[in-house]
């Protein structure tokens, strides 16, 4: 059977062999036994609903085994059989060459060289999963094959719902993710309702298709590393950044560290994919032990050397040789999963990492109390090396606020804050977000090098000709993103589909994607996908990260996220997805995006322009709502150009009033 006969049939009459376990691959580690009997069974019908009645009987067992095994049923044995990885757009069976470029996206979420664990359908973070179970996936593949221009396909938290009738400029799908009534939103919460086969935990572009690999974070990470030592007054050159965590998105990390010029001593504790990290050319060297890691870091420092070193091994001992070494560390952050502490996101010193995976699953509660003496431990390390000038960002992976809740000493004196800010707050927010500069990316649908190589091109001239009268508050950023877009070649950063990312505000994000309809249009290029990470201006409510420099007490309202998606759907996205979760937690974040398929049409440069202003400029104006000054900024520059936006500005209150109360 070809494979676009197989994408057309779905779930099969005839069900496959099952399938061995393959233990080549990076695999999700089992989740906690959650369930009560009866709740058990009710997983098992539900998984069953997929399935003619004549297999039920054979397929029970299966299930129950998987469920007992793995704490989920993933239902292997319907794993396909065909490559999985983003095929040119017209190597799909579509009647609609927008599902055919919704197909592509979801087959690139789940490429062996870009998801995290494949055959769990993980993407990234843990837990941030495309679908629950290969028969959502089979049949969302089979509905989107289906799908005429005139239809919708809507999601249920990885279950395809079906087609409903709507109409041409309507998104062809609507994605939901792990949406609970809020009282439903603890950690536990999406244990049980995910195993029951009712929700999932989307993270930000695993659930909603548009991840690109570790490209996306890589450009995000080079962007803070070099503000970071802008921060501090230094130059990377020679100067040492050490974090930890290669899984997933932060694999990105010694890659961003090389771009920026840094030494970078990123610590991983699954030997796999430090493995993986260091094949893929993310990371130069892989160190084992401590000692020989502290004089590879001597000889680095003392040559200025541009490197990046993957520790295998836990981050709170390399914190405490290096204190101990008298290594003087300049910036220091974190990335491993915390927003999941306690199924595999970050794991406990002094433990093996198969001893750890044994105890998350079969003593859940030890597990959390050795998760939290180590998250003490390594906030201790990190306070020494502070009081001796090291800059600690929170990178939004929440480890200050799983800190706080082990009882770490990271708590500011007010008892309110947190002593270390996150790198919203300090760096991205103030001098990104608020000027509506965020990740704006694209994939080309050809599949071509030589398209990806035409589009670095067009961008890299849109944002030299706008930098020409750009004003001095943003001359930075658009230096910095034309530094990296001719850069990216170089730095050999795909993995999977043919993407790029760069910062763009909504000026740079429209001349852009205007110029690709125009190559398209002129056949230069082929077609062209946009999106972007949630992780930006008005996608994303998240009072820890994204609206962590909110301060007008309503950072833990989720108002915009809810605003931009319905704004993106009726002004012109392919797709939209809404999802609870995502960097920082479940319940902890609200957080929106979109895909927009350009083809080179009069339509797809309507839906453009009305499109990317909105999903721009609706963040900022919330932001200048919240008095931060370069929003402010930012709104009156954009109504100043568009007559038809008018936003309400905030009046100032003189300070010294407030003092005389």
């Amino acid at each position: 059977m070809s494979f676009k006969e197989q994408i057309k049939e779905g779930i099969p009459n005839v069900l496959p062999q099952s399938k061995p376990h393959d233990l080549s691959i990076n695999h999700a580690p089992k989740r906690k036994n959650i369930l009560s009997s009866e709740e058990k069974k009710l997983a098992l019908k539900n998984a069953l609903r997929y399935f003619d009645k004549s297999q039920h009987s054979e397929l029970i067992s299966e299930f129950k085994n998987e469920l007992d095994t793995y704490g989920r049923i993933y239902m292997y044995r319907l794993r396909p059989d065909y490559k999985m990885y983003a095929r040119p757009i017209e190597e799909y069976p579509a009647k609609s060459q927008q599902a055919a470029a919704i197909m592509l996206m979801i087959q690139n979420n789940l490429d062996y060289a870009v998801a995290q664990h494949p055959h769990e359908l993980i993407t990234y973070g843990g837990n941030g999963g495309v679908f629950s179970n290969w028969a959502q996936y089979r049949l969302t593949m089979k509905y989107l094959s289906e799908m005429n221009d005139e239809q919708t396909l809507v999601m249920y938290s990885g279950h395809p719902m079906g087609l409903f009738p709507s109409h041409k400029n309507a998104p062809r799908v609507v994605v939901t993710n792990g949406m609970m009534i809020p009282n439903y939103s603890k950690p536990d919460d999406w244990e049980k309702f995910n195993a029951l086969g009712v929700t999932q935990y989307g993270q930000m572009t695993a659930g909603s298709f548009m991840y690109i690999g570790p490209q996306g974070i890589v450009h995000g990470t080079t962007i803070t590393v070099l503000n970071g030592f802008r921060k501090i007054k230094k130059s990377p050159k020679g100067n040492l950044f050490v974090t930890s965590g290669l899984g997933g998105m932060s694999g990105a990390q010694p890659k961003a560290g090389n771009i920026a010029g840094c030494i970078t001593v990123c610590a991983e504790v699954n030997p796999k994919i430090t493995q993986v990290r260091l094949d893929q050319g993310w990371v130069d060297e892989k160190i084992t032990d401590l000692d020989a890691l502290v004089a590879r870091v001597n000889i680095a420092k003392a040559e200025k050397e541009t490197i990046s070193i993957a520790y295998l091994g836990n981050i709170v001992d390399v914190w405490e040789k290096f204190d101990k070494d008298n290594v003087h560390v300049d910036l220091g952050s974190d990335q491993t999963s915390l927003h999941n502490p306690w199924a595999g996101g970050y794991y406990p010193v002094d433990i093996s990492f198969e001893d750890a995976n044994d105890m998350m699953a079969n003593n859940p509660g030890l597990f959390k109390q050795k998760v939290q003496e180590t998250l003490r431990r390594h906030a201790k390390a990190i306070n020494k090396h502070t009081a001796k000038g090291t800059y600690f960002f929170d990178y939004g992976n929440a480890f200050l606020l799983e800190a706080s809740r082990a009882g770490a000493d990271i708590m500011a004196d007010n008892g309110i804050d947190f002593k270390y800010p996150s790198y919203v707050q300090d760096i991205m927010g103030p001098m990104c977000f608020d000027y509506g500069f965020g990740p704006f990316r694209w994939v080309c649908a050809s599949g071509k090098p030589e398209d990806l190589v035409k589009t670095d091109e067009i961008a890299c001239e849109v944002l030299e000709d706008i930098k020409k009268n750009s004003p001095e508050e943003i001359q930075q950023q658009m230096a910095d993103n034309i530094q990296w877009i001719k850069g990216a070649q170089d730095n050999k950063l795909v993995v999977g589909s043919q993407a790029r990312i760069l910062y763009a505000d909504a000026e740079g994000r429209l001349k852009i994607a205007e110029a690709f309809n125009n190559a398209i249009k002129n056949e230069r290029i082929g077609t062209v996908i946009l999106g972007r990470d949630h992780h930006d201006v008005s996608g994303t409510d998240s009072p820890f990260r994204e609206t962590s420099n909110i301060y007008d007490g309503s950072r833990f309202t989720a108002d915009m996220a809810i605003h931009n998606v319905i704004g993106d759907s009726f002004r012109g996205a392919t797709w939209v997805s809404i999802h609870n979760g995502g960097g920082v937690g479940w319940g902890e974040v609200i957080n929106g995006g979109f895909g927009m398929v350009l083809d080179g049409s009069i339509d797809a440069e309507k839906r453009l322009k009305s499109m990317l202003f909105w999903d721009v400029n609706n963040g900022i104006a919330r932001r200048n709502w919240a008095r931060n000054e370069g929003a402010i900024f930012a709104i009156k520059r954009a109504m100043e150009g568009e007559p038809n936006l008018k936003v309400t500005l905030p009046n100032l209150v003189d300070e010294d009033l407030l003092d005389s109360l």
